[in-house]
């Protein structure tokens, strides 16, 4: 890192920890001193923190980043918050066995922020932590990995995206899918026109277990409110959540409760949406209705275990995606349908080639067009990739070299979270296309592409589009000439 960009960073840090809440100005102005002498030859390497480094923070963030460190990637895994304190030293013995680092132990995020003069952070928290921290963070002149997904709520994903924009810092959700080089791939097939007008995507993440879906996550004894700080953890003070007392399962299975997740549309949902979204070039969809229900899980979660969103998208494209965490072995197919044929992918991440199938002759009037596998590169682990290309990016200083940057990570929110709230409201939901507000009131969606119909219009495309009409035109039978009304008496043939 250049010693401009330290300045910066510790300049931005000054301004974070002036703005936040419950802390001293004197203890701000000395930790900014020291900071600023820690930086004079530190920041050579970048110095990662955690947040909240639970099951996917630790198993994937601290052990990847530790693998990648080995590896000799220029990064220095320097402090760990966490308010569980068996999983704050779990965490810290694991990095200082790994890579020599006796990691700075913290309870609150902004303590670690001001003090370890840090550049990236990596976000493990529950869901209704992300948008704060990944704001603060951002203020604070830091890089960021959040893990999927980017927030909660769709407000909070185009705040997000407002904050990364203007900071031109990196950002990368952790949707590691995103990392397959075969969306890409497809992206170019598809605004190349090879399924002629693309019509609409499809995909699912089906799931089943004995004991209720995200029950497996163990409570432990150890787990009481000596051991975690409840009142950090639960962010009531700041708005995120309502008080409660101390609870373990919601502690450790918060995905299972509305206050903190959305079930499967946001813990499984959000990946194989961003997927679709990333190959088909969408992203801020027009209209969002969601349906389920709690048909079998009765063990006190909120969440349905039965669920399915329609997304329609303003280039005339619709998006499914459904499951239940009730039966896992009859998926449906995951794919993208165009006029021309349909790409069928298989089910997970674990991809070395697609199939394309070509619809008939008597429509494509193409010769040529015929089923085929479509050979791609296959990704053994997808979270190294993902975090490769996050490091690649941060040392680049280019944010759009992500993978998944937070418009993309936005675009999946307002799929996925609209969809849940369609469903718990009984409401459909639309978004401006210009000012991204969302109303539940109609603005004419049916009848806006009733009318690119009645005027014979051409059809909308996916973003980059630069196949002409190729397989988005119908042919016009000859007996057409027939059509119209009569008016006083006289056929429109003949006139």
């Amino acid at each position: 890192m250049t010693p401009e960009k330290q300045t910066d960073n510790q300049s931005n840090r000054r301004s974070f920890i002036t703005q936040s809440a419950g802390v001293a100005a004197a203890t701000s102005v000395g930790l900014s001193a020291t900071r600023a002498a820690a930086a004079s030859g530190s920041n050579e390497r970048m110095r990662i923190g955690f947040i909240g480094p639970g099951g996917r923070g630790f198993g994937a963030h601290v052990k990847t980043l530790c693998k990648l460190h080995e590896e000799g990637r220029n990064i220095d895994l320097v402090a760990v918050a966490e308010v569980y304190q068996t999983q704050r030293d779990k965490v810290a013995d694991h990095i200082k066995k790994a890579t020599g680092t006796d990691p700075g132990r913290y309870v609150d995020y902004r303590d670690m922020i001001e003090k370890e003069n840090l550049d990236a952070v990596c976000i493990g928290t529950p869901d209704h932590w992300h948008h704060k921290q990944t704001v603060d963070s951002i203020a604070a002149g830091l890089n960021v990995y959040c893990e999927k997904p980017m927030t909660k709520t769709v407000e909070e994903a185009f705040s997000v995206e407002k904050a990364w924009r203007e900071s031109g810092k990196v950002m990368q959700v952790g949707v590691q899918s995103t990392s397959l080089p075969v969306w890409n791939e497809v992206n170019e097939l598809l605004k190349g026109g090879k399924l002629g007008k693309v019509l609409g995507f499809q995909t699912e993440y089906f799931r089943n277990s004995d004991m209720g879906q995200w029950r497996y996550y163990k409570l432990e004894a150890d787990m009481t409110p000596k051991t975690i700080d409840w009142d950090r953890w639960l962010g009531a003070s700041e708005g995120l959540a309502p008080e409660m007392p101390f609870d373990r399962e919601k502690y450790k299975q918060w995905r299972r409760f509305w206050p903190f997740g959305s079930g499967m549309f946001t813990d499984l949902f959000v990946h194989r949406t961003t997927s679709m979204l990333k190959a088909t070039g969408l992203r801020i969809p027009g209209r969002v209705v969601g349906g389920g229900g709690l048909f079998m899980e009765y063990d006190g979660r909120d969440v349905p275990d039965v669920a399915t969103v329609v997304a329609d998208f303003n280039e005339g494209v619709q998006g499914l995606v459904t499951a239940t965490m009730c039966n896992q072995e009859s998926r449906i197919d995951q794919l993208i349908r165009g006029h021309f044929g349909t790409f069928r992918f298989g089910n997970g991440e674990e991809f070395d080639g697609f199939d394309f199938v070509a619809e008939r002759p008597q429509v494509t009037h193409q010769r040529d067009y015929k089923d085929e596998r479509i050979a791609t590169e296959k990704v053994g682990n997808t979270t190294y990739a993902h975090f490769v290309n996050w490091l690649d990016a941060c040392e680049a200083g280019k944010p759009m070299m992500c993978n998944n940057p937070p418009d993309l990570g936005a675009a999946a929110i307002a799929v996925v979270n609209l969809g849940a709230e369609s469903y718990r409201q009984g409401k459909v939901f639309f978004i401006d296309p210009e000012t991204r507000e969302i109303s539940t009131t109609d603005p004419g969606w049916a009848k806006k592409w009733e009318k690119l119909s009645e005027a014979g219009a051409d059809p909308k495309h996916i973003p980059g589009w630069t196949a002409g009409d190729f397989g988005s035109k119908l042919v016009e039978p000859e007996y057409m000439n027939l059509a119209g009304p009569w008016i006083d008496g006289k056929d429109p043939a003949k006139s």
